[in-house]
C-alpha cells in the first residue's frame, strides 16, 4: 500500500481521511509541488462467490488510512493532535486483528473523496457458514445519502449476522450489542436527565422523564452529540459553525487549552486571540464589533485551564446578541453540576476524558446545542448532515459504566478540592 518512502495515518472515517488529505497538501503544496495523498478504506471483504454481508454498524468503515510523504509526519501528526479524530487504542486493536486475520481488505479512493477506484478483494471469509447470507443490495448502486441517512440505516442493522461474527470474534467479551444503548445512556447523563447510578439492563423510558439539571427550556438528549474526544468535539463545533455561518474569524478568549487556539487559526481565516481574557480585552472587542468588524463566533473555557479564570459570559452573551456571533464555552473542567453556563452560550463542548469518566481508560467528548440559541435552528440543519457518530463501540460501553457515579463522584470531588483549599488557607507559609 505504501513505499518506504511513505507513512500512513489512521483515522475512523473516510469523510475525516478526506478531511485530513486537504490539510496535509495544504501544508505539503508550498513544500514539495506534484506530491499527493493517497486514502484507502479498510472494510469487511465482501466475496461474490459466496455473499458475505458488508457494513457491519459497528465496524463499517473499519478504519481509514491517509498516505502521505514520510518526511512530513509533523505535518500529520499536527492534524490528529488539533483535531482529536485520530482512532482509539480499541479500534486500532480490533481493526488491526480483523486485518490480521483476513477479515478487512483494502480499497482505494481518490484523494479528494468522491468515488471509489476499485472494490474490495475477493476472498474466503474465516466466518463461520451461520453468519454468511446474501447480499441484499449493491453498495456500489446505491443513490447518493447524507451521513445522517446512513447512520439511521446502520442503526436499523443491529441484527445482521456480520455484526454478530465480528462481535463475537474481536469483541474481547464485550455485548457491543449495547453500545447504542451504552451511548444513549450517555447523552442523557449529559443533558442531566439521568443522574442514578444504574445498569444499562435496567433502563427504562421512564428515566427519560426525570426533569434536566441543564434549566434550559427544551433541552433533550437530541441535543447532544458525541465524538471520540474533547479535541474533537470543539474541532467539530467550529467546523459546523462554518459551515452554518460562512468563514469568518473567531475569537479565543482567555488562556486556551493549546489546540482549541491552534484549531482556530489553522482552519478558516483566523482568529484574534485575547489571552488575558479581561474586561480590557472585551472593551477591545466592543469596539472592533462596532467599527463593522465581524466574527464566527467567540471560544472560552469557564474556568480555564489551569489558571481557573472566569470570563465574563454575561457581558460576553451581550455582546453577542449585540453583534451577532455565536458563543462556544467549554464546560470541561468545572462540569455542568457545579456551573450552568449553557443560558449563555450557543454551544457548550466537553472533554469526557476527565471526570466525567472518572478513570483513565478511556477517552470521549461531547457537543450540546442550546435549544434557546440564535443559531439553534441552522446548526441543527447542519449537524443533520455533518455530524457522524465515529464513537467507537467500546469506547462507549467503557465510558457509560466510568460514569454512572458520575453524580455522587462529584460530591466527593466537591468536599475533597474544598477540604484541601481549607488546609491551604491556614497553612503558615500562606
Amino acid at each position: 500500500m505504501a513505499t518506504l518512502d511513505e507513512w500512513a495515518i489512521l483515522l475512523p472515517s473516510h469523510a475525516i481521511a478526506v478531511r485530513c488529505a486537504s490539510f496535509l497538501e495544504n501544508h505539503l503544496a508550498a513544500l514539495e509541488p506534484g506530491r499527493k495523498t493517497r486514502i484507502i478504506d479498510l472494510l469487511p471483504r465482501t466475496d461474490p462467490t459466496n455473499g458475505i454481508t458488508q457494513g457491519a454498524v459497528h465496524v463499517s468503515p473499519m478504519v481509514s488510512m491517509v498516505i502521505y510523504p514520510k518526511l512530513y509526519s509533523s505535518v500529520a501528526k499536527s492534524f490528529w493532535q488539533h483535531t482529536g479524530e485520530g482512532i482509539s487504542s480499541r479500534r486500532a486493536e480490533l481493526c488491526h486483528r480483523a486485518f490480521t486475520d483476513g477479515f478487512l481488505a483494502p480499497r482505494s479512493t481518490d484523494d479528494q473523496g468522491g468515488n471509489s477506484q476499485g472494490q474490495t478483494t475477493s476472498h474466503k471469509s474465516k466466518g463461520p457458514l451461520r453468519y454468511q447470507k446474501a447480499r441484499m443490495t449493491d453498495d456500489t448502486d446505491e443513490p447518493a445519502r447524507t451521513r445522517s441517512d446512513s447512520l439511521q440505516e446502520e442503526r436499523g442493522q443491529n441484527t445482521d449476522d456480520s455484526i454478530q461474527f465480528v462481535e463475537e470474534r474481536y469483541g474481547r467479551n464485550l455485548d457491543l450489542s449495547r453500545a447504542s444503548q451504552a451511548k444513549i445512556a450517555i447523552r442523557r447523563r449529559i443533558a442531566g436527565a439521568l443522574t442514578v447510578d444504574i445498569d444499562l439492563s435496567q433502563m427504562t423510558d421512564t428515566i427519560h422523564a426525570e426533569p434536566s439539571r441543564r434549566q434550559v427550556p427544551g433541552f433533550t438528549e437530541d441535543d447532544v452529540y458525541l465524538y471520540p474526544s474533547g479535541m474533537s468535539s470543539i474541532f467539530n463545533t467550529h467546523r459546523a459553525m462554518m459551515a452554518t455561518r460562512g468563514d469568518m474569524k473567531s475569537v479565543c478568549f482567555g488562556f486556551p487549552y493549546i489546540d482549541t487556539l491552534k484549531i482556530l487559526e489553522k482552519w478558516g481565516p483566523g482568529c484574534i486571540f485575547y489571552g488575558n481574557g479581561s474586561a480590557e480585552d472585551l472593551d477591545d472587542l466592543e469596539k472592533r464589533c462596532e467599527q463593522g468588524e465581524k466574527y464566527l463566533a467567540l471560544f472560552c473555557e469557564f474556568p480555564g485551564n489551569p489558571l481557573l479564570k472566569c470570563p465574563d459570559l454575561s457581558r460576553i452573551r451581550a455582546l453577542a446578541d449585540r453583534f451577532d456571533f455565536a458563543v462556544v464555552v467549554d464546560e470541561t473542567i468545572s462540569n455542568f453540576l457545579n456551573i450552568h453556563v449553557m443560558p449563555h452560550a450557543d454551544v457548550v463542548v466537553s472533554s469526557l476524558t476527565k471526570v466525567f469518566s472518572g478513570d483513565s481508560n478511556v477517552m470521549g467528548g461531547s457537543l450540546i446545542l442550546n435549544p434557546q440559541g440564535q443559531y439553534y435552528q441552522r446548526l441543527k440543519k447542519t449537524m443533520k448532515t455533518e455530524y457522524e457518530d465515529n464513537y467507537w463501540a467500546e469506547d462507549a460501553l467503557f465510558m457509560e459504566r466510568n460514569s454512572r457515579d458520575f453524580v455522587s463522584r462529584i460530591a466527593r470531588i466537591n468536599s475533597n478540592a474544598e477540604a484541601i483549599c481549607s488546609v491551604l488557607k491556614g497553612s503558615s507559609h500562606g
